[in-house]
């Protein structure tokens, strides 16, 4: 072989092996961090010079003032808000197009199966039907003009320790990726558990996005993200009051409740001094719960009731989203006592007795109030799932002499553990809410 062709075929090879390395280099999918660089997609987090990570949409910055549910999004776009988290794709259409309407984005939540639920993350055809199945929905709704996020599970670590979990998140937002490159992927944690998160760093890397749900762990979420491997965004996706599972408990294991308004300032606290301080790794976040819900209390997440009347929460919201106060505020419940006890000192009664119950409230326009007592039996999900709880009945017929902040409660004949709710309207659509438990026995 001649010299000439021996360099020819010499510099043909390189050439090719170039055009192969960078052509196999700009192909791959990214890695780490390398994902957030600016690709001019619809959704996108774009890591900037400086290290800070944000949230683009249509080319534009797009912090997250966002709150979850499934109704009243008038309400938020009014209020300053500027998106809405769902968790499940049932009445994903309405969702979607309620949200565009009043000019709000969505994060939409793909529901997971749950091995609690009989499903086997390490039965490859049933992981692999889900994913397609979800893939369906994927393509239903990728190009909705609402559409933020995708929600790839929500909590599923609390189900079980299998690691298998989150490949089967990883595919899935592999599958997103493929199919809508146009929209970034998030999977849940409640709070910051280490071992978790760094199973996440670790084995899936086409999520894009962290979403913690916290609420009084919220206090050391800066610290506790720091301990971990993940280094990439983060939205807090639900937040509130304390949560039922790290609140007081009384001796029979009934959680104490805060009252409207302390979840209102609780609330108030973490999102300026954690939520807004971190302008380096979050995205934004979505208070937790617009409208009403039945989790251990039908009170408890609740920012509204079924009238849509609204609590503090709501107000606070409205003022950190818009900078603007409510025309007219919620009225306020500084305690509801029973058997001349709050909540804190282990009320216990006998049975088929008679007991004062009384609260001091008060309105900050003097609007007059009406107040509405009832008692509730306490109800657990032995099952553990908090989604198919159902509000008991009242038992009306214990209460009597009813003199607006004082009442003759009678208790039960039947032993257990029971709570007095006081619910306070001002005739503005504004509402105030409290209870405090009890446990009736033969002592």
């Amino acid at each position: 072989m001649s010299k000439f062709r021996h360099s020819l075929l010499y510099s043909v090879a390189s050439v090719a092996i170039a055009f192969f390395v960078f052509w196999f280099g700009c192909s791959s999918k990214p890695t780490g961090l390398d994902k957030y660089v600016a690709q001019n997609r619809k959704v996108e987090v774009v890591k900037q010079k400086d290290g800070r990570f944000i949230l683009y949409r249509n080319g534009k910055p797009y912090f997250i003032k966002g709150a979850a549910g499934y109704d009243h999004y008038n309400r938020i776009a009014a209020y300053g808000g500027n998106s809405v988290r769902v968790w499940h794709t049932d009445d994903a259409k309405r969702i979607l197009d309620e949200a565009h309407k009043n000019g709000l984005t969505v994060t939409l939540g793909l529901w997971m199966q749950r091995e609690r639920e009989g499903f086997n993350y390490y039965d490859k055809d049933l992981v692999a039907q889900q994913r397609e199945e979800l893939k369906q929905i994927v393509l239903k709704y990728k190009d909705h003009p609402a559409l933020l996020m995708w929600g790839v599970g929500n909590e599923l670590y609390a189900e079980g320790s299998n690691v298998k979990v989150w490949d089967a998140i990883n595919g899935i937002a592999e599958m997103i990726h493929e199919v809508d490159p146009d929209h970034p992927t998030t999977t849940t944690v409640m709070n910051v558990p280490k071992k978790i998160v760094n199973l996440i760093a670790e084995r899936c890397p086409a999520l894009d996005v962290l979403s913690i749900n916290s609420f009084a762990g919220l206090h050391n979420l800066h610290d506790e993200l720091a301990k971990t491997d993940w280094e990439g965004p983060y939205v807090v996706s639900e937040f509130g009051g304390r949560g039922y599972w790290e609140s007081y408990l009384t001796w029979w294991d009934a959680p104490i409740e805060q009252t409207s308004s302390e979840k209102a300032e609780f609330t108030r606290k973490f999102y300026n001094e954690i939520i807004l301080k971190d302008t380096a790794q979050c995205l934004g976040s979505y208070v937790f719960m617009w409208g009403k819900k039945q989790e251990t209390t039908p009170t408890w997440f609740s920012m509204m009731d079924g009238n849509g009347d609204e609590t503090e929460m709501v107000h606070v919201m409205q003022e950190l989203w818009s900078g603007k106060k409510p025309l007219n505020q919620a009225p306020y419940i500084a305690y509801v006592k029973l058997n001349h006890q709050y909540a804190f000192d282990q009320i216990y009664l006998r049975p088929e007795q008679t007991y004062l119950g009384a609260a001091y409230t008060f309105d900050p326009e003097q609007d007059s109030l009406q107040l509405h007592w009832e008692v509730l039996p306490e109800i657990k999900s032995e099952d553990g799932n908090v989604g198919n709880e159902v509000t008991p009945d009242p038992l009306p017929e214990l209460l009597s002499n009813i003199k607006d902040e004082k009442l003759i409660l009678k208790t039960p004949k039947k032993e257990g553990a029971y709570r007095l709710y006081l619910y306070v309207r001002d005739g503005n659509k504004n509402l105030a809410t409290a209870n405090v438990p009890f446990y009736v026995m033969n002592y």
